[in-house]
């Protein structure tokens, strides 16, 4: 199984687009403002090349994992170790047979969003906990991450 990095890659940058919406003062910009205590005068000095830059590094590592969610094939891939050229015949069987099922973007978004859902929401929950921020910042943040992954998921695994 190739890794195709141009999915990733389309999925990283997908991270930015959702945020540019999200955080956009008419959606949940002003919401997520208040929650953190960020005001505009404190945001203005920040390298935004930076920002962005390392965002989509981040977002890019991100979706490496989640390939592994979201395509089921990378579970084959495990059983036999990693490498194809060392598996058995029956390994080349499945993947014959198996090879491109539940691959479309509906199928990697139902797993991005049940991974947002299930890790994301309850570690963003359980850090704002001991932060003492509240369930709106959990919501904002937790909402932008959970769309992201349902986006990237899609992107990923329709992508063959």
């Amino acid at each position: 199984m190739n890794i195709n990095f141009l999915a990733l890659l389309f999925a990283a940058l997908s991270t930015l687009v959702v945020g540019f919406i999200w955080y956009n003062p008419k959606v949940f910009g002003t919401i997520w403002m208040k929650e953190t205590g960020m005001t505009k005068e404190n945001m203005s000095g920040a390298n935004m090349v930076k920002t962005f830059g390392l965002s989509i590094v981040y977002a890019f590592l991100i979706s490496f994992v989640l390939q592994m969610v979201v395509i089921h094939q990378f579970g084959a891939l495990g059983m036999v170790g990693g490498d194809p050229a060392v598996a058995k015949p029956s390994y080349a069987a499945f993947m014959a047979d198996y090879g491109t099922a539940f691959r479309t973007f509906k199928h990697g978004a139902l797993h991005g969003f049940m991974t947002g859902l299930f890790m994301i929401f309850p570690t963003i929950g359980t850090t704002a906990l001991y932060e003492r921020r509240s369930f709106k910042y959990v919501m904002v943040t937790s909402g932008f991450w959970i769309v992201c992954f349902t986006i990237m998921g899609g992107i990923i695994c329709m992508m063959q």
